[in-house]
């Protein structure tokens, strides 16, 4: 994942990849000492295989859909759609269909 160092305030332009999307990949959008944005790209069928983190996170849909498992359920994001973690929950996601969504994740250090 490339890290872009963008400056506090600076724009960011996370709109979805539209038919771009199959020529992108995952990036780390930015990090601070208390939080990190990455743009996660899927094609369908990937999985993000469960693991948890530290802090609370968000799970936002840009495009496409994907499936969200967490706390032993599992609830599909289309576009538009989002959900939040408690930090250290377990969770993973699958791509139902090629998709990329903005993750938030709080650091607590």
């Amino acid at each position: 994942m490339a890290l872009i160092h963008a400056d506090p305030a600076t724009p960011i332009d996370v709109r979805p990849f539209g038919e771009h999307l199959g020529e992108r990949s995952t990036q780390a959008l930015f990090k601070s000492a208390q939080l990190q944005v990455v743009r996660v790209v899927l094609k369908a069928g990937e999985r993000l295989a469960p693991h948890s983190v530290a802090g609370e996170i968000t799970v936002q849909c840009i495009e496409g859909c994907i499936e969200l498992s967490a706390d032993e359920r599992s609830v599909r994001l289309d576009a538009g759609h989002m959900a939040w973690l408690a930090a250290r929950c377990v969770h993973g996601v699958t791509a139902l269909s090629d998709a990329s969504a903005l993750v938030t994740i709080a650091l607590h250090g």
